[in-house]
Order: C-alpha cells, then structure tokens, then sequence
C-alpha cells in the first residue's frame, strides 16, 4: 500500500512552498520511516528559499527533526519501532579518506551526493502526485508528515525529552554547542566571544558556559537577543549598533582581546570583527555562512600573531555520542531548549515561520504535527 502524506514543497527560489500530498517510495533495507512530530526552521532552509543555496527542485526542506520510528528495514540496525529519534543530516560512509580522519562532515560520499539533493544512496525517497521526483534538502526533506532515512541518521532520544525540543538538537543546538565543546579550545576560566545571537549562537553562548568560560561576551543588533544570551549565560551582551565591539573586548580582557570567538552572524562584518576581537594566539570558529560566491576582505594585521582560524558545520557532530548527551544536558536543566522556541506552527503556516526567520523576529520557529 503506498504511503501518501503532507509535505512542504519547494518548486522554484523565491517562490511561497506549497503543502501538498506527495507519495512514499520503497524502504531500502537499511532504512527507517520515522513519523515526524516535530520540525525546527532553519536559516539554511531559507538560503534554498531565497537561491543562494542552490539545490535542484522540486524538493522538501527541513532538515532538523524528530519523530517516532514507525518502520524498519531487514538490515537497520541500532533503532527499532517505537523508538523516538533525532534525526542527523550527516550521515557518512566511514571508510573513506575523510572518516578513516575523524571528519565525518567531509566524507567523501556525502560531500559528492549532497549538490544533488537525493539520499545517502543516491535515489530519492518520495515523488509528487504527478509522478515526478521529490529531492530531499540535507539528505533529510523533514518539513512533511514522513521521512525515510538510513538507519545511522536517526539517533535515539529518551521519550522524556518533548519533540520540540528534540528536534532542535539535530542542527542549531549541535552546531552551537558542538562548535564550543567538541570544535573550539575553551579551557576553564577563558574570555570567549559570541558574534550572532540567533539560534547558534545562543547555543555557543550555551556550549561556552558548559566549557566552563569565565567570561562570555554576546555580541548582537537587537537587545532582546542579547537579553536572551544573559538569561543562557553570557555575562557581558554588547549592541553592535551602539558599541566599539572591538573596544569591549580588549576592555574586559586586560587589552589582549578575548580567547576565543565563535562567529555565528554569517556576515562581513562579523567575520572581521572576529579576528579582530581574537588576542595574540586567539581561535576563531566561523560558524555563520554568507552566499558561497561572495568576497569578504580583512585587514591583514588582524590575521597575524599566531591566531587560529577554523570553519566548522555542524560542531564536530558525532551524532551516536554527541546527540544523547545533549539530550541528557536538557533533561538535567544544563542546556535550555524551550528558551529558543519562538513559536509553535503547523505545516501550513510553513511560509510565515520563514518569513519571521527572515525578518530576524524568530529564533526558533518549530513545525508540529
């Protein structure tokens, strides 16, 4: 019997996604069909939207979901019906150049397939009514009541934890809180710097503080983002409209600057406020992206003095190790979820959740079902 449902349909950049009843194909015999319940809206969703992201159409986005397992092929392994899971867009061969090296966000298979917006193994999991294809945004197409992925990108969670939060933990919260634990060199007591306060960002300022940073400097445009960031744990917030971001930083710490700063804002001027803002021997960790094509110009003298500079995706994610752990953060009260959520939406109100994200009204707009 074939499987039809709602989806969020993407046919054309800078077009309005349509909801509309597509078809599920088979299950390979690695895969699990997992019933989304609930469905975080992205930033990089909304890059597909507006075409500085480039993807084939028409396709599904959303790609930082949970939900329940309702079905497993003969070979999955590690997950079972019932189970309630996170889904991973990162899944990865383990073999390759890439992962015999820890890099699982390199490999070398997932890197080759991702331009073309199709599963792990190269073929689409869903089709339109009409009979065309459906391609899938992240090796993921999670904004649509069903999702059908290998085994290895569904992580199971404990039934404690609620969907909504859940789901957030796939891309904003491991990317964030990944990029400050597992990516970055904070040691106990460092001055660290956040540049962007928006979902990532709020989680870097989260993963600083489980670092064990002494002093956390948010660093945004709007004052209730900044609000947010003291309420997570920064200790310092600073409006870039009104204040020398530079001169703060240096203020706080003895003028050396901060020791490490994570740039989640994705703009020029942000990344070059984080080398600027980094001390002699400082880290920088680029989380934010702007188009792929674009030129960003820096001064080069603040390049110089031994200063580290890393770009990082998805937080040194290790799924299997780094979702549980997070989960077990938010069910401890270590790492605040429901703070992030902006707004509770169902499928249908898809298109004004980006349009909020778009606005920079949102934080988190999470999709129920």
């Amino acid at each position: 019997m074939t499987l039809r449902y709602k989806a969020a349909v993407l046919h054309a950049p800078k077009s309005p996604l349509v909801v509309e009843t597509v078809e599920a194909k088979e299950l390979a015999a690695d895969d699990v069909l997992v019933r989304i319940k609930a469905v975080g809206l992205c930033h990089t969703d909304l890059e597909v939207i507006e075409g500085s992201l480039r993807n084939p159409m028409p396709i599904v986005l959303g790609h930082e979901a949970a939900g329940i397992v309702e079905q497993a092929g003969p070979s999955a392994r590690g997950v079972a019906v019932g189970d309630h899971v996170v889904l991973s867009w990162n899944p990865h061969c383990g073999h390759c150049f890439y992962c015999d090296r820890d890099l699982p966000i390199l490999c070398e298979p997932y890197l080759a397939q991702a331009p073309l917006a199709v599963q792990f193994d190269g073929h689409s999991r869903a089709r339109l009514s009409d009979g065309r294809d459906l391609k899938h945004l992240m090796y993921l197409g999670a904004l649509a009541e069903y999702c059908i992925v290998p085994a290895q990108q569904a992580i199971v969670m404990p039934k404690e934890l609620p969907f909504e939060h859940g789901c957030l933990i796939g891309c904003g919260i491991m990317t964030g809180v990944g990029a400050a634990i597992n990516v970055a060199s904070i040691h106990y007591g460092d001055a660290v710097m956040v540049i962007g306060c928006g979902a990532v960002g709020l989680a870097a300022v989260q993963g600083a503080r489980m670092a064990g940073a002494a002093t956390i400097i948010a660093v945004d445009l709007a004052d209730a983002k900044l609000q947010m960031a003291r309420h997570l744990g920064a200790t310092h917030a600073i409006n870039a409209s009104r204040e020398d971001v530079i001169a703060v930083s240096k203020k706080l710490t003895g003028g050396r600057g901060v020791d490490v700063v994570l740039e989640s804002a994705g703009s020029e001027a942000g990344f070059r406020a984080s080398m600027e803002a980094a001390r002699p021997g400082g880290e920088v960790i680029w989380l934010g992206k702007t188009d792929v094509e674009s030129q960003v110009a820096f001064r080069w003298g603040s390049l110089m003095q031994e200063k580290r500079i890393r770009r990082s995706s998805y937080g040194g994610a290790r799924p299997l190790r780094d979702f549980p752990m997070l989960a077990r953060a938010a069910l401890e009260g270590t790492l605040h979820l429901e703070e992030m959520i902006t707004a509770r939406i169902a499928l249908e109100q898809v298109n004004e959740g980006f349009d909020a994200l778009r606005r920079g009204a949102a934080i988190r707009s999470v999709v129920i079902f």
